[in-house]
């Protein structure tokens, strides 16, 4: 098919006409404005008991503030798109013990690495 492409029109018939699929159900205008809203915290949106944004909390913020339905799928890739990646904390804990974790990865993480399940 490429080859038929290209003697019909070149090289540039065989230029990359972006990516496939629908297109995104939010707008770059849409994505900053909810980016905005990301960064001021769950606190700001309500979730006062737990101070982590979910993809099922975003897809509701995304609801609200849109008046758009999305699904969980639709939530992480909007997420992406706009930099967020999964289960990656700003900031360490404060008791994080390194020498413990450094411990633990030279002694006990290769027994569980080489260990078969079942």
């Amino acid at each position: 098919m490429w080859r038929r492409a290209w003697q019909a029109g070149g090289v540039q018939a065989l230029a990359s006409k972006g990516a496939s699929g629908p297109d995104p159900k939010l707008s770059d205008a849409q994505l900053a404005k909810l980016k905005a809203r990301l960064e001021q915290g769950p606190a700001a949106a309500g979730y006062d008991e737990d101070q982590r944004w979910t993809l099922a909390r975003v897809a509701a913020l995304i609801g609200l503030m849109f008046k758009v339905r999305v699904s969980v799928t639709t939530t992480w890739e909007a997420m992406r798109r706009i930099g967020f990646s999964p289960q990656l904390p700003t900031q360490r804990a404060i008791e994080r013990d390194e020498q413990a974790i450094a411990r633990w990865r030279r002694y006990q993480w290769p027994a569980v690495k080489d260990s078969r399940a079942g």
